[in-house]
């Protein structure tokens, strides 16, 4: 059976030939792969570490089981889909939801290895019926108010628990990580969340030094003095170890918290498909099912030990458009790297000392980019919010889920803030939709910047003379 574990050497394998791709079947010298595999891992480092710190869970984990998620994936999809998997920051939300609601880190993993499962589904029925069943249940207004209300739902978390930490560590981080992204070019935009927490650690060290320890808020939320920056963990770790495992624990309320983010996971592999394909010139729609699934599988089995689960990640994408090496043997040997950088306890302990008030500055550009990722998806989808059957659903869930609105089931039972936002868009657009005159449910791009097509249908029924004048122009 072809696992997609065999390429060919592209050229002279030391650069892609003028106007050429290194194809995912193809590959670079094997120094020159292993480096390529090298920068996959630090173009995912920001989110993929800052990820498992803020839902509580062991980074060390976190990116040892990213490097056999990765794995997984390549070889599910016999090598044809270039792609890193690393910690999905949609969960953070869910994790503290869950915590809020007094759950342990068991209870966290518990819930998103259900969504796991979950995703697996996704994609053995994407295999089956086709990529259509996701654009049916999930049209882009639906998917893209869900991750509007994932992202949005996150800020109470940095300015209740990160930014008071540090105020002004947490602004200049901020400012910084903001002028790298904008200001850097290249491989060095791609990294720029990691270079705001290295910037981050450094001012902390520097405030440290010069003003000394900060009187506020510490991890737990207590009023104290302490230091920004504690390294003091650093030199107790080991420089080899295993990362701490545990099993899930599952509850009914959590799982339905998490849940939601499914849609999310779909949308983001989706996108990773169709960004690859179209760079390639290889289209890779044929394997979306089985990049849903590996996905899943991936996740299922970080969670399962205790890890959080797993997607795709952008980033990657950046490094390849950079520097049109789509090889997927770049991403064995990227694999390769996190799981040794996993299994060195000293590094995850330099992680895990991350200041709140960095972590505050980085929040608030990543949360705001997970919820405007679902304004991207309404406007790569000419979704028009001018049509009522769009914007009620969308506009209900939106408020519930970043308003954490709740809804008492029963004395033990509580639908809140994304789970019950999510519920709102889904069964809110699809109930509607079976009420809605013909002229709401089309899908077709708008007809000009000023008039909608539910605006021109609606005032053709009324018998306007200037809808008729408006629908012939």
């Amino acid at each position: 059976m072809d696992l997609g574990v065999r390429w060919k050497l592209h050229g002279d394998g030391r650069t892609p030939a003028p106007g050429a791709v290194v194809r995912p079947d193809e590959r670079l010298s094997w120094p020159r792969t292993a480096g390529l595999g090298a920068q996959h891992v630090v173009a995912m480092f920001g989110a993929s570490f800052v990820a498992p710190i803020l839902m509580g869970l062991d980074p060390n984990l976190a990116i040892m089981m990213s490097g056999v998620a990765t794995v997984i994936f390549l070889l599910v999809t016999r090598g044809r889909v270039p792609s890193y998997l690393g910690c999905s920051l949609s969960f953070v939300g869910v994790a503290a939801v869950i915590r809020a609601q007094g759950g342990s880190s068991a209870t966290v993993t518990g819930a998103v290895f259900c969504v796991g499962v979950a995703l697996f589904l996704v994609g053995l029925a994407v295999q089956r019926f086709g990529a259509r069943i996701i654009h049916s249940a999930m049209p882009p207004v639906v998917t893209g108010a869900v991750v509007m209300l994932i992202g949005f739902n996150l800020a109470p978390v940095t300015a209740t628990t990160y930014w008071p930490q540090d105020q002004w560590v947490a602004l200049l981080t901020m400012l910084f990580t903001g002028f790298a992204v904008i200001a850097l070019r290249g491989f060095w935009s791609r990294v720029a969340i990691f270079l705001g927490l290295v910037f981050g650690y450094g001012i902390s060290w520097v405030f440290d030094a010069v003003f000394g320890r900060i009187h506020s808020a510490d991890a737990t939320g207590k009023i104290v003095d302490h230091w920004r920056l504690d390294l003091s963990a650093v030199g107790d770790a080991a420089w080899f170890g295993l990362p701490d495992v545990h099993g899930p624990a599952f509850d009914w309320s959590a799982i339905l918290v998490a849940l939601p983010v499914v849609i999310a996971l779909v949308a983001e592999n989706t996108g990773h498909i169709k960004a690859v394909g179209e760079m390639t010139g290889d289209p890779m729609d044929d394997k979306l099912g089985k990049a849903i699934s590996a996905d899943g599988i991936g996740s299922m089995l970080s969670t399962a030990v205790g890890g959080p689960p797993n997607t795709t990640y952008s980033e990657n994408i950046g490094v390849m458009a950079a520097t049109r090496v789509y090889s997927t043997a770049a991403y064995w040997a990227a694999a390769c790297f996190a799981l040794l950088f996993g299994l060195c306890p000293k590094f995850g302990a330099v992680v895990a000392a991350i200041p709140g008030g960095v972590l505050g500055g980085i929040t608030v550009i990543l949360y705001g980019m997970i919820g405007l990722l679902g304004a991207q998806i309404w406007l790569n989808g000419r979704v028009d919010l001018r049509n009522p059957l769009n914007l009620v659903p969308a506009a209900a869930g939106i408020i519930i889920g970043v308003g954490n609105v709740s809804l008492r089931i029963t004395d033990n039972f509580t639908l809140s803030g994304i789970a019950l936002g999510t519920l709102v868009v889904i069964t809110g657009y699809h109930a509607l939709r079976l009420f809605a005159p013909a002229h709401m449910k089309t899908q077709e791009p708008l007809l000009d910047e000023g008039t909608s097509r539910y605006d021109t249908a609606e005032a053709d029924a009324d018998g306007g003379e200037g809808g008729g004048q408006r629908a012939s122009s």
